[in-house]
């Protein structure tokens, strides 16, 4: 990584410490999150402590560093626009310590009290925090610019997953139990011998399942993170995929003819959009939803841009670092109002619909890349955080939901479920928490087996659930109104 030039002391400052942060921010995930995938193993003597950790941090590493990235991107569609596009501003760099601070806060709060709270859903919730604070101290109606509609998506995959945690669990349970008649698998570990080496194969195998998949789901969010940061102090490096081949660019100039013809088509006869002004429409296209005549104009004359800065390149590295970060810029509003106007079914003819969604995902690529390093340093910090502070957690998963002992099939057949649903969303590109799915899947075991819940931990733990999110957009608008009052006032940033 060449750094000479980028950084002043001031900006090294900044970004040793919101790297920082970005970093504690997947530690303090390490030991809150996936204590839940140790828990079974710990508790049927699968694994003793000391080695469950660290192999179940090792697998958390093996997860970030093979991850799509898909995750870490959805994430930032939840920003506000305004935000993204202009990382490197003092709001841009509030955002981000907002967001990190906020959930940092309350991961090290729940994991002090034994709660099995949501990594996800803490982040979220802090994301929204931060869009609403944004909307109101920049005098626009309250909750614009909040991408509502992917925050439904993001809802709606958190909120379901505790229920087929539960439900799936428990007719897994069930089915086992018709299907196979081996009494010591239904039975609770006696002292501290370990089970059958073909039940302790099983546990092993879903403890794994479950770590990889929290590491290429959860890691996920500290890359993007991490990636705003990156592009907002060092863009000439970082706006831009510098290791897209020729052979890519050549795809995409024939990829940005057919998306002229078809763009042009939309814009109204005489009217023209440029320059700033059509940066400022399709931000607030983005912000509100509402589709407009100049909308069309606009994206328009964004991606004759784009395309005319592209032309006759074979290589990113062509492009003076000055121009990186507006290329960028341009990049991110073309595509993203070419899949919210998709999505909105503005495209009704096939063939058109085919070239636009064809050329959004080409200029994603050019935006939507992690770094090999930034894997590595996240997958570490989760490792690492995974192997400590583990305790607190397990003992909740372990010992407080059930009445009784957990079994080894209870054990695998909550793993199993939350590795399957973790997986899915992982494909889908959507956050989900690896401890609802996991917690509510051993709840649903128990009752399955007619164990018994204990009401407190239930309570505290649904308790813990349902505050996750308001507190969290609490800390999050809190942070970011302190964080642009010391930006612009203290430090004197603009």
């Amino acid at each position: 990584m060449d750094f000479a030039g980028e950084l002043t002391a001031a900006s090294g400052f900044f970004l040793l410490l919101a790297l920082g942060l970005a970093l504690s921010f997947e530690f303090v995930n390490g030991f809150h999150d996936t204590a839940n995938a140790v828990a079974t193993v710990i508790y049927t003597h699968t694994l003793k402590p000391t080695y469950a950790v660290i192999w179940s941090g090792c697998m958390n590493l093996l997860g970030v560093l093979t991850s799509t990235g898909a995750v870490a991107f959805g994430i930032i569609t939840l920003l506000p626009v305004e935000l993204v596009v202009n990382a490197g501003s003092g709001a841009g760099f509030a955002m981000v310590f907002a967001l990190l601070i906020s959930a940092i806060i309350w991961n090290l709060g729940t994991w002090y009290l034994g709660l099995p709270a949501s990594s996800s859903h803490t982040l979220i919730g802090s994301i929204l925090g931060v869009g609403l604070a944004n909307s109101l101290l920049s005098g626009r109606a309250f909750g614009e610019g909040v991408n509502w509609g992917k925050a439904q998506e993001v809802f709606a995959s958190l909120l379901l997953s505790p229920l087929v945690g539960f439900i799936c669990a428990a007719l897994l349970l069930i089915v086992t139990k018709r299907l196979i008649h081996r009494p010591d698998l239904y039975h609770a570990p006696e002292g501290n011998s370990p089970p059958p080496l073909w039940i302790r194969g099983l546990l092993m195998l879903t403890c794994t399942g479950v770590s990889f998949a929290h590491g290429s789901n959860d890691g996920q969010k500290g890359m993007g993170l991490i990636m705003l940061i990156l592009i907002g102090i060092l863009p000439g490096l970082y706006a831009l995929d510098l290791n897209v081949n020729a052979a890519m660019l050549s795809k995409l100039s024939a990829g940005s003819q057919s998306a002229i013809i078809a763009l042009d088509k939309h814009v109204p006869a005489g009217l023209s959009v440029t320059g700033e002004a059509a940066a400022d429409e399709l931000s607030r296209f983005l912000r509100t939803g509402k589709v407009e005549d100049k909308t069309f104009a606009a994206l328009s004359a964004k991606n004759h841009v784009i395309t005319d800065k592209l032309a006759g390149k074979t290589s990113l590295n062509d492009l003076p670092k000055a121009d990186r970060r507006t290329l960028r810029t341009d990049i991110y509003l073309v595509s993203k109002t070419i899949g919210k106007l998709d999505k909105s079914k503005k495209f009704t003819d096939e063939s058109e619909k085919k070239a636009l969604v064809t050329y959004e995902k080409q200029l994603d690529k050019l935006t939507e890349f992690i770094p090999n390093w930034v894997k590595v340093a996240v997958a570490f910090s989760l490792g690492v955080g995974t192997m400590i502070g583990w305790k607190r957690i397990v003992v909740t998963v372990g010992e407080k939901i059930g009445k009784e002992h957990m079994t080894y099939a209870q054990g695998g057949a909550a793993e199993l479920v939350a590795m399957g649903t973790i997986f899915a969303a992982d494909h889908l590109g959507l956050p989900v928490s690896t401890t609802h799915v996991l917690s509510s899947g051993i709840a649903g075991t128990m009752a399955a087996n007619g164990s018994g819940l204990q009401k407190d931990t239930v309570r505290n733990l649904i308790l813990a659930w349902v505050l996750t999110l308001p507190v969290c957009v609490f800390l999050g608008a809190a942070n970011f109104a302190a964080g642009l009052f010391i930006v612009f006032n203290v430090l004197g940033l603009k």
